[in-house]
């Protein structure tokens, strides 16, 4: 089984996808950890960000290691461990220059699809990020669209920071830039056919999870679908 969720900076999308491998037993997959290695990497190696061939190079000689565990966040570059490393706010600023790198998003797109192929055996997987349903995994079994208001996000991209590293106007200008730059490659804010939206602004963490639950145990239970119709 895949479950997709997608939608925008701070809706809520990694503790949610997490909670929902966790309660299912199905591994899980950040896909924008992913990113962000690749822009760590290229940030590493001094390389300039608007020099797409040979950023996109890096991507696909990066070796990547991503942890599909949900109770186990761990991500290495090149063996490298980067797991608090790609938090940082220098990778925040930088990450969407990365992302909107059409060469570098076909690479991480192939690699996800491996992972998602890989998990299949095991029971299923949850994959967050923007593009899931609508480019990475279009036959998902359950595509939901996570949303919640700007307020929301910022409180709670706020709470994922170190106290004082951006400030309140800092932080509002990285979530607005960050999507307005991602919607130049993906619509993300905009349900692809078939998906769920969720609109998290009031709800709890276990809210939401709790609904995504319920809607991938009936999805699972639903007869399979003609190919035809996706």
């Amino acid at each position: 089984m895949i479950i997709a969720v997608d939608g925008p900076s701070g809706s809520g999308k990694s503790s949610t996808a997490r909670g929902v491998a966790t309660r299912l037993g199905l591994k899980y997959l950040d896909t924008g950890a992913m990113y962000r290695a690749v822009t760590w990497s290229v940030l590493e190696a001094g390389l300039d960000l608007t020099d797409t061939a040979t950023v996109a190079e890096r991507a696909r000689a990066v070796d990547l290691g991503i942890s599909t565990d949900p109770q186990l966040a761990h991500f290495t570059a090149d063996g490298t461990d980067v797991t608090e490393a790609i938090r940082d706010p220098r990778i925040s600023e930088n990450v969407s220059r990365i992302a909107t790198n059409l060469e570098v998003r076909k690479e991480l797109i192939r690699r996800q699809r491996e992972i998602i192929d890989d998990a299949q055996p095991g029971g299923g997987i949850v994959v967050e990020g923007r593009d899931i349903a609508t480019v990475v995994a279009t036959d998902a079994e359950l595509k939901v669209l996570l949303t919640a208001d700007q307020d929301a996000r910022m409180a709670r991209r706020k709470a994922e920071l170190a106290e004082g590293a951006l400030t309140a106007e800092q932080l509002r200008d990285q979530i607005v830039r960050r999507d307005a730059d991602d919607a130049t490659v993906s619509q993300f804010e905009v349900a692809s056919d078939g998906a769920v939206t969720i609109d998290s602004t009031h709800l709890t963490l276990e809210e939401v999870i709790d609904v995504i639950s319920r809607l991938a145990k009936e999805a699972e239970a639903a007869p399979p679908r003609d190919p035809r119709e996706s």
